[in-house]
């Protein structure tokens, strides 16, 4: 199994479906940080709101912030591309499932 695959596995049975929300969410609290420290670590444009309606799914990213929240977390780009993507899928009721490849 792929270290994403084991992420994604992890992931979802600790805290149900996966979403870029979630995945921030985890990413975020397993590396001790509040919603306001978190969007300081990602930048000026960021704010502790911005990462609450991220996490809550009130707010989805684009692919390219997507790369560029998870660059910053140290995260997987891969996992976050794949999540934000089938986020805006499911948001538009398209029943298809994403895989990213590098």
């Amino acid at each position: 199994m792929t270290t994403n695959k084991k992420a994604s596995s992890l992931l979802k049975k600790e805290v149900g479906p996966l979403t870029f929300g979630t995945f921030l969410r985890s990413a975020r609290t397993a590396m001790g940080l509040t919603q306001a420290e978190m969007a300081v670590k990602l930048g000026k444009e960021f704010s502790k709101s911005i990462i609450c309606d991220i996490e809550k799914g009130r707010q989805l990213v684009s692919p390219k912030l997507a790369v560029k929240i998870a660059k910053k977390a140290g995260l997987s780009e891969q996992l976050a591309v794949k999540l934000c993507l089938q986020d805006q899928l499911n948001k538009a009721k398209i029943k298809m499932k994403v895989e990213v490849a590098a």
